[in-house]
Formats: structure tokens, C-alpha cells, sequence
């Protein structure tokens, strides 16, 4: 549940970059649009990005099973690696997956958050500080590995449903994290969304929030088709999936 929170509310802040075609060129000679066409463009083309989400929203901080925050490294082979932050104290868990492979390390209070009563503090301390080791065919895991597919976030992204037909307001040049951005402002479905574009080519988004409503969320994006680490946790630090199914159903 959690990895298609994740997915749909990064895709949600991207709504309103436009389907239609633009001219390369410098920023000054481009509308709004243009260059968030070339934004929406580039993260369509993009083999691999490092995402991290914040959601101060209020139904994310009042949800044990919905991510406030999110650090993940991820490309269109499915392999990934980072770390999510759950709200409402569910705690948090760091991920890795290459190819069907998947690795996962909830800490104490995830655990406690998804196992009832008090067979999360059993697991806890039976796994703490190693991984759950297993494959995407291992429907505990099949779920979290899901946020690791780009290809799926792309196609959320360029959804049916995000027209982009709203007006969007360019603003002056500024400086986000020592990068040169463009500020592009509109509305979609009620609510404020503000993206930062590169100002020098390729245009890329760097940055994008949204507001109001009850939704407070944003998102950067950086690293661009840098490969993601490969490296995957030892066998000693691992515990095979069956272990914690056993575990499970026998406590």
C-alpha cells in the first residue's frame, strides 16, 4: 500500500507539466510551458534518477502505512536502493533490490507498527540490524519492491488524466541547492504547485511542490542517468523471508 501512496502522490505533483511539443532553446526564449514540457521530457527519458519525497501532509503524518519521507535511488531496470520514513511513528525501513532480488531492514518501530501486538517487538528483536532477505515473487516483499520500478513512475507521470492545460506563471531566475532554476507556478484540481526547471539546457526538473487542500508534499529529483550502487548487503547481514514467515506464524 505504501509503495502506491508513493508512486501517485510523486506523480501528483507533476501534473502539470504539458503534453505539448516545445522548441529546444535557452530559457529566456522559452514560455512556461515550453520549458515544462522539456522538464516533463527529460524525467520521461530519464534511465535512472535519485527521488527524494517529503509529504508534511496531514493524512501522511496521521498514517502508519503512508511514507512521509523518501530517499531512493531508482532506474528502469527495477533496481533501486534508499530509505523510506513512515508517519505516525510506523517507523522506517531501508530497501535494496537488484533484478528480483530484494533486501529489506524495517527498524524497531516499523515492525512494531505492522506486526500486532506484541509479536512486533518479538520480530524486532529477532531480526533487528539485518536485513529480510527474499525475491519479488514473495508477496511481503513484491510490495515494497514496486517503488522501485521507474518505468512505472514515468507512466504515472505522463498519465491520461494530467492535461497540463492550466496557465502556468514563469518567475525570475533563482538558486535552488546551487542550481540555476526557473520557477514555473499554476494550479491543478485546487491546489498550488510550484516546478523548478533548470535555467541551461537540458531543462530538467530539479524540484516540484504542492500545496493546499490538506496536501503538502514536495519532491526533488537529481542525479539524472547516474547508475545506482550495486552493491547488496552480505549474507551474513541477511535473513531469508522464510525465517520471518516461520517466525510469524509461530509467535
Amino acid at each position: 500500500m505504501a509503495s502506491k501512496a508513493l508512486i501517485c502522490a510523486a506523480a501528483s505533483a507533476a501534473l502539470l507539466l504539458s503534453p505539448t511539443l516545445a522548441a529546444a532553446g535557452d530559457a529566456d526564449d522559452l514560455s512556461a510551458r515550453e520549458l515544462a514540457t522539456q522538464a516533463k521530457d527529460n524525467l520521461l527519458d530519464a534511465e535512472s534518477v535519485h527521488l527524494k519525497l517529503t509529504d508534511r501532509s496531514a493524512d501522511a503524518s496521521t498514517s502508519k502505512t503512508q511514507p512521509t519521507s523518501m530517499d531512493l535511488s531508482l532506474d528502469q531496470d527495477g533496481n533501486c536502493v534508499g530509505t523510506m520514513k513512515m508517519g505516525s511513528d510506523g517507523g522506517s525501513v531501508e530497501i535494496v533490490k537488484q533484478g528480483d532480488e530484494v533486501w529489506m531492514k524495517p527498524d524497531t518501530a516499523f515492525w512494531k507498527s505492522q506486526v500486532p501486538g506484541g509479536q512486533g517487538d518479538a520480530v524486532a528483536e529477532l531480526f533487528k540490524n539485518r536485513y529480510i532477505h527474499g525475491s519479488t515473487h514473495d508477496a511481503m516483499l513484491k510490495g515494497m519492491a514496486d517503488i522501485c520500478d521507474l518505468r512505472a513512475f514515468q507512466k504515472d507521470v505522463d498519465t491520461p488524466g494530467s492535461s497540463g492545460k492550466g496557465a502556468l506563471t514563469k518567475g525570475d531566475e533563482t538558486t535552488l541547492d546551487d542550481t540555476k532554476v526557473i520557477p514555473l507556478k499554476g494550479r491543478e484540481d485546487g491546489k498550488r504547485a510550484t516546478l523548478y526547471v533548470t535555467s541551461d539546457s537540458p531543462h530538467r526538473l530539479v524540484s516540484a511542490t504542492q500545496q493546499g487542500g490538506g496536501t503538502d508534499m514536495t519532491l526533488t529529483f537529481t542525479d539524472y542517468d547516474k547508475p545506482i550502487p550495486t552493491k547488496t548487503p552480505s549474507a551474513g547481514d541477511s535473513v531469508d523471508i522464510g525465517k520471518l514467515q516461520d517466525e510469524l506464524q509461530s509467535v
